[in-house]
């Protein structure tokens, strides 16, 4: 007999709707309706329809009341798969949220036109040749069933068939796609950001059929996005490549997650309820059983805890394989200038025989000024940031809310002239091309992105994570900054250091000179020596003495003063170590960080889950505001926050 309960997950930020609701089918949707198709259900309040998906069809309710009937049947495909749901379900209980926001995240919006091209095509098929697995040990299996591996790339630039320059993690990323496709099975390939998606399918493109690919990219045209969604449920081999939402793929027969740079903080999403790309991994490998890859030039400290517990094993290359890594301090050196003698030396010498990458911390011109008098930093007039120049001859600007400080006077000595405390790129890039005449000088930032420079003398100035790649390999590389990257205030700042260096690095030709200016120490030393997973060692020890993250789980409560302190009253006081805060934010509002340990996450989850609805229904209760204008929710909760110094 056909299904007369479908069991629906409505499509709302309403924190109260997050549980399923069960709605009678009615006779005319009762052939084609399925699990996972898109519907459109009454809510009680109001006549209201909103829409949502089909989680489970059943026989009968435990509801005492009569069923509404479900209004409409939008589409019979089975967008929201069933091992999508699970995933989802999980990551939101796991960090207090609702489930409709990570569907929301993985689900593309439906274009009708796309959709029916779908239904009428024939699945793609081809044959792809495995490839072995080069630079590992032949013992190293990654993709036997339930594996979990921190995998240490090659830090060097490898050549596809084709002629690009790509790095050689993405070749070996490439490698294990083609083992996973030769079985017949699927891969995901999650990656931080569009430079890195490039290189992964610059390596697929000679190797495997494009029919087998689908690109999962919140820069792609929505209906794009949504055409390759829909490819990811046709049965078969497939290999999905995408950036943070990658991970929620529909894919049944899944083989394999691999999961690129998973320090990089874009792998953090912005978006309630802040699920980072590797907590979805690890819940999605448990869930299907798949194998489990985290792959970097420069361990996380996170990874490293999960590899101390026994849950990853580490995976190294076959050969010790490392740039040739000079370091210089200019205090020690007796050299006052921003790039010391030395790193000048190798920049003149490598420029005869191509290009020299040059990383500064900062884009802009002066992206910090100060009162040239008291040396007071300069702060907006409207919103308290710091002010910074953009271009040469511009007044400076707020970097925050970018207000325009044309009559800026100190509020301290009411001096009126400023002066340049740090260099941006804009001004790296004006300087060298003084000190280096008739020499290209290229500029790479997020206002100006490139993506590749050819084989020819250059000097390319990036802000870390821009830096383009050379064809062959850039003959120096140059880190400049590295006193002023550290100074930053953030928990994770010395291991995000170490993983920016090392990506810039990874660069560099065969034997090309990296040289670190301004950092010494046990930071140095192991991006010298390359040793990132005894950094992160070290790292997660004094974190574990400390009680910081990810040694103790965090969860940040902020809004305003009363929702903050109901919400952390709320906690069993068993449940947690300790409560840091609340402090005043920016906004006006405050801020509390429970510190708590692992075992004791679910019970936490549900205590703030509770308060999140309670403060939602108050503030929905609330008498409205002149115009029928309510003010929204005001407790926000963010597990696992790496930011907690900001």
């Amino acid at each position: 007999m056909a299904a007369r309960v479908a069991r629906v997950m409505i499509d709302s930020p309403v924190p109260a709707l997050d549980h399923l609701f069960d709605y009678a089918i009615p006779p005319v949707f009762a052939d084609d309706i399925r699990v996972g198709c898109r519907v459109r259900v009454p809510l009680r309040s109001g006549g209201r329809l909103a829409d949502g998906y089909v989680v489970e069809l059943a026989d009968s309710t435990t509801f005492d009341g009569e069923l509404s009937e479900l209004d409409d049947l939008i589409s019979s495909v089975p967008i929201l798969a069933p091992e999508v749901w699970r995933v989802a379900r999980t990551v939101a209980d796991r960090a207090a949220g609702s489930a409709s926001d990570i569907v929301r995240l993985a689900v593309p919006k439906r274009h009708v036109r796309v959709e029916k091209a779908w239904l009428e095509a024939e699945p793609s098929m081809g044959a792809v040749e495995p490839a072995p697995l080069e630079g590992y040990p032949a013992s190293a299996d990654l993709l036997s069933g339930g594996t979990r591996t921190a995998m240490s790339a090659i830090p060097q630039l490898s050549t596809t068939e084709d002629g690009a320059t790509i790095g050689r993690w993405a070749q070996s990323a490439v490698e294990l796609a083609t083992q996973v496709l030769a079985r017949g099975r699927k891969i995901i390939i999650a990656v931080p950001d569009y430079r890195d998606l490039g290189q992964v399918l610059s390596a697929l493109a000679p190797r495997v059929p494009p029919a087998l690919v689908s690109r999962l990219d919140a820069k792609q045209p929505a209906a794009q996005r949504y055409r390759a969604f829909l490819e990811c449920l046709n049965a078969g081999p497939r290999v999905i490549v995408g950036n943070r939402s990658a991970v929620y793929a529909p894919a049944s027969d899944l083989d394999a997650i691999l999961l690129w740079d998973d320090g990089d903080d874009l792998h953090a999403e912005p978006l309630a309820p802040y699920v980072h790309t590797r907590d979805a991994a690890l819940v999605r490998q448990q869930d299907s059983g798949c194998a489990l890859i985290l792959m970097s030039h420069a361990r996380s400290v996170e990874s490293e805890r999960l590899v101390e517990i026994g849950w990853l094993r580490s995976v190294s290359p076959e050969r010790h394989v490392q740039p040739r890594v000079v370091l210089t301090n200019p205090a020690v050196d007796g050299d006052a200038a921003r790039i010391p003698s030395t790193a000048w030396k190798t920049a003149r010498s490598a420029l005869d025989a191509g290009p020299v990458l040059v990383q500064v911390a900062r884009p802009g011109y002066a992206p910090v000024v100060a009162c040239q008098r008291c040396r007071t930093g300069a702060r907006c007039a409207a919103c308290g940031g710091p002010l910074g120049i953009r271009k040469p001859g511009r007044p400076p600007e707020c970097t925050l809310c970018g207000a325009i400080a044309a009559e800026w006077r100190c509020d301290e000595c009411g001096d009126t002239h400023l002066r340049l405390v740090s260099r941006g790129s804009a001004r790296t890039t004006e300087e060298l091309g003084r000190a280096f005449p008739g020499t290209s000088v290229i500029t790479s930032d997020g206002d100006h992105p490139v993506e590749r420079v050819p084989a020819k003398p250059a000097l390319v100035v990036a802000t870390r994570g821009a830096e383009p790649i050379a064809e062959g390999g850039y003959r120096a590389v140059l880190l400049l900054d590295g006193d002023r990257m550290l100074a930053r205030e953030a928990l994770t700042i010395a291991s995000d250091c170490l993983r920016w260096w090392s990506n810039a690095a990874a660069l560099a030709a065969t034997g090309a000179p990296v040289v670190l200016v301004g950092v010494a120490g046990r930071l140095g030393t192991a991006f010298a020596t390359w040793t990132s997973h005894a950094f992160a060692a070290e790292e997660l020890a004094d974190r574990r003495e400390l009680g910081f993250p990810p040694a103790v789980r965090t969860v940040s409560v902020s809004g305003d003063l009363a929702a903050v302190e109901s919400a952390v009253a709320s906690l069993d006081t068993t449940s947690y170590r300790d409560v840091l805060g609340p402090s005043e934010l920016p906004d006006g509002g405050v801020r509390s960080i429970v510190r708590f340990d692992y075992s004791a996450g679910p019970e936490v989850a549900r205590a703030l889950r509770a308060a999140i609805i309670a403060n939602a229904t108050r503030r929905r209760r609330s008498p409205a505001a002149k115009g029928g204008y309510r003010p929204p929710p005001t407790l926000r909760i963010r597990f696992d926050e790496t930011e907690l110094v900001t």
